[in-house]
């Protein structure tokens, strides 16, 4: 375990001096010869265009992971560090000015909003597998829907009951007011992508205040619906923080497909001005 971190640190400091010596060697040559020579728009446009197909390729080489095209971390990390050289070679290409033209305008947004994607998407991937391992607990996704409901039916049956247990209506008022919608669907999500707990504890508070109310059997049947709260609570964590996992891509691939298409317009827009120019 120890060797591959080691390895992995490693490769994650070659990678980004390869990606600093680079971007250096572009940043001084666009310095010193970016005004003197006049096709550099050109070049560089067709350079971004190359790298935007080979970061595109990795979502192909996801959908055939049976072709031997190299691993599939290794084609991430040409994804990523690939992507941060198409960030540096898109500034060069606009020559580190705003775009003029509503269609360049257009598809330069459209860069920036597929890198920024990206950016987001990298940082999901690398903190939030963490935060759902942190918990300790195996969740499928496609599960919580009926893991909710389980919950739900047993908060509803132990708060009808109460009313027979404790001979009052206690529980069972509080549980329609305050906690049926809390059990009903995800809560809270935002605050569990952002690791709060701030709204679920007041909550929690206010739940556990109802025991100065209760005699010994209702503060028992408080007991077992606040297990359940902490239940539910730890099912909207695996939810918040794996739906945003899975909506990222939805995403970043449309952009990344959208850019693509708009860069091969804009080459044939620009070969067709400059043919009809010369």
């Amino acid at each position: 375990m120890a060797k591959a971190v080691t390895s992995f640190i490693k490769r994650r400091q070659t990678n980004t001096l390869v990606l600093l010596i680079a971007g250096i060697a572009l940043l001084l040559f666009y310095h010193f010869f970016g005004f003197r020579f006049p096709r550099i728009t050109f070049v560089s446009g067709w350079v971004l265009l190359l790298l935007m197909v080979l970061l595109t390729a990795y979502n192909g080489r996801k959908k055939l992971p049976f072709l031997p095209m190299a691993s599939s971390e290794t084609w991430l990390q040409i994804h990523i560090y690939a992507g941060l050289l198409a960030a540096l070679v898109f500034g060069v290409h606009l020559r580190f000015r705003l775009p003029t033209g509503v269609f360049e305008s257009w598809l330069a947004l459209l860069f920036v909003l597929v890198t920024l994607s990206g950016i987001g998407g990298l940082w999901l991937s690398r903190v939030l597998p963490k935060r759902l391992t942190s918990t300790g607990q195996e969740v499928i996704f496609e599960r919580i829907p009926f893991e909710r409901r389980a919950l739900q039916e047993k908060a509803r049956k132990i708060a009808v009951d109460s009313v027979g247990k404790t001979k009052a209506t206690t529980i069972a008022d509080f549980y329609t007011a305050e906690l049926d919608a809390f059990f009903t669907r995800p809560r809270y999500l935002l605050e569990h992508l952002a690791g709060s707990d701030i709204k679920f504890s007041r909550l929690l508070r206010h739940t556990v205040e109802l025991n100065r109310f209760l005699g010994e059997n209702g503060r028992a049947e408080m007991e077992q619906i606040i297990q359940l709260l902490h239940a539910k609570h730890r099912l909207d964590h695996h939810y918040s923080l794996q739906l945003a996992l899975k909506l990222w891509l939805f995403i970043h691939i449309p952009l990344t497909y959208g850019l693509l298409v708009f860069s091969a317009l804009h080459v044939a827009l620009v070969y067709a001005f400059s043919s009809a120019a010369g």
